[in-house]
């Protein structure tokens, strides 16, 4: 006589009711191999951040502590932090670094007013949408070399000048002209990115907000500065935050080309100097603690603009 089978509570109140019994779980086994497949397609990409990324900046903080050249390394400790910090020519590049800082207002304005008359669709909207665009595809060096030889001494600028009645200005030998100069070059190879950017943004805004504003007599400019500005607040934080970046990192093509950093260091900027220190006076050890202090300097600054642009947007709530 064969014993009748004992079911689980819960599988006999699943037959009593007669409903579908829940799925069964995965084994241990199946989720152990799932962790190991996403290890495996994972390593990859871990391996190259590793090699590409996080090696260097290991390696230049280890050398940010020895004066070294290259081939030899002598343990300074902080030894290259105090004496950049205490260098007046580090003081002489950090103000010239500020001073380049103008151009994010300009290249903002620009952008501005380009996207508000892109998004508008005026009339060839779709020829200077490429137009602005065009010289992001170029590199930096060969937009400094186009400006260094419109503003040479025997260029098409100052033969302008000549021809209507003026004397030709050396503009690359005095820090004043040279910085207009350079500030020129950032800005005609920066608005268009940005303009794009805050093409975007400009794409959330309601139309019939804009439409109401006009059919209320509100011109154009109150609309921008009403309307317009305000609705795309974040991405002009955004575009402001990768401007003052760019700013104190991504000037050494510029300057490489057009100034070599003169006259004297009256053109030198933050990232020339590390490549001088690093590569033209071999002391290494200096160039990598520089880039270190700079590498603070944009983090402190950049949390510094999260804070304010976040403290804004608390008022306007």
């Amino acid at each position: 006589m064969t014993a009748p089978t004992q079911l689980a509570p819960g599988a006999a109140l699943t037959a009593a009711s007669g409903a579908a019994p829940p799925p069964r779980r995965p084994a241990a086994g199946w989720r152990r191999r799932e962790r190991i497949i996403a290890s495996l397609a994972v390593a990859p990409a871990l391996l190259l951040v590793l090699a590409f990324m996080a090696y260097p900046v290991g390696y230049a903080l280890w050398i940010s502590l020895h004066r070294s050249n290259g081939v030899r390394y002598e343990w300074l400790g902080l030894g290259n932090y105090i004496d950049l910090l205490g260098d007046p020519l580090l003081h002489q590049v950090f103000v010239t670094n500020l001073l380049f800082l103008v151009a994010v207002p300009l290249v903002i304005f620009t952008a501005v007013i380009c996207a508000v008359l892109l998004h508008e669709r005026i009339r060839g909207w779709k020829f200077f949408r490429v137009l602005f665009f065009v010289p992001n595809v170029l590199s930096t060096a060969v937009v400094g070399l186009m400006f260094k030889t419109l503003f040479s001494y025997r260029g098409p600028i100052n033969a302008a000048i000549v021809a209507t009645g003026g004397q030709p200005i050396d503009f690359f030998s005095q820090a004043g002209t040279s910085i207009f100069v350079i500030v020129m070059a950032l800005v005609w190879s920066g608005f268009g990115y940005q303009t794009l950017i805050l093409l975007s943004g400009l794409s959330s805004i309601n139309p019939e907000m804009l439409e109401a504003a006009t059919m209320d007599g509100a011109g154009w400019w109150k609309r921008l500065w009403y309307i317009t500005l305000p609705s795309i607040r974040g991405v002009l934080a955004l575009v402001t935050i990768l401007n003052v970046l760019y700013t104190f990192t991504s000037l050494f093509g510029f300057i490489f080309v057009m100034t070599a950093g003169g006259p004297g260091y009256d053109t030198t900027t933050l990232d020339y100097l590390i490549y001088t220190l690093a590569f033209s006076s071999s002391n290494l050890g200096q160039g990598a603690a520089l880039a270190v202090l700079v590498f603070l300097l944009i983090g402190g600054l950049t949390l510094v603009q999260l804070k304010v642009f976040r403290l804004s947007d608390g008022e306007e709530s």
